[in-house]
């Protein structure tokens, strides 16, 4: 029997992000693997169909196609409210702030540094995150002092900061303060999280073994 979400990735992308969250959500999903250059990959007619973008990944549904890890996400623990991983209604206010602040200033702020791009002083304020400086600090006073940034419950916005956070960790795009790593160490225990990773990994290892 087919699988209701069907889920299109890359290993070696932001797929992990919604990897994650599928393995947090307990529900069957269905794995398209999908090259980067490949003629049946991202830029085939099949999948632009999908997502004009030609990146991954993607999601459909129930018929609905939903793209953009952040909206994945959110998507998903409000479509499977049984997961509990959407935000209980006095958390919503955090969940939504933090869910939007990763997806864009911090997006913006750790792929501009890592590009070589460094805001001009006296400039700030025509980008939305300011600094790269300041946006860490609000990212790390956002993850400290509380289990996960709604308070002492686990969402999906945790799937979606924390997989950020993690991957700025590894590879050095984001600073090793203490509220980071505290936060990541908590992330790394789940399983769901162990799942994904495991499954992303072999993947990889299988993809670099065909290439050798």
């Amino acid at each position: 029997m087919t699988s209701s979400i069907q889920f299109y990735t890359n290993p070696m992308s932001r797929g992990q992000i919604v990897r994650w969250m599928l393995e947090e959500l307990g529900q069957p999903y269905e794995t398209h693997l999908l090259g980067y250059d490949s003629a049946d990959g991202m830029k085939s007619a099949d999948y632009l169909a999908i997502n004009p973008m030609g990146k991954v990944p993607a999601i459909v549904h129930d018929g609905h196609v939903v793209t953009e890890c952040a909206a994945i996400c959110a998507y998903l623990a409000e479509s499977f409210p049984e997961a509990r991983l959407a935000p209980a209604p006095d958390e919503r206010a955090d969940y939504y702030r933090w869910l939007f602040f990763a997806a864009g200033p911090v997006e913006a702020a750790v792929t501009n540094k890592a590009a070589g791009f460094i805001v001009e002083p006296g400039r700030e304020r025509m980008f939305g995150y300011g600094t790269f400086d300041r946006t860490m600090d609000v990212l790390e006073a956002a993850v400290s002092g509380r289990d996960y940034v709604c308070g002492a419950h686990f969402t999906a916005a945790d799937v979606y900061v924390g997989s950020g956070i993690d991957w700025g960790l590894q590879f050095k795009t984001m600073p090793e303060r203490p509220g980071f790593l505290a936060y990541a160490e908590r992330l790394r225990q789940r399983p769901a999280y162990r799942r994904a990773k495991e499954i992303d990994n072999d993947l990889i290892a299988q993809m670099q073994a065909g290439q050798g």
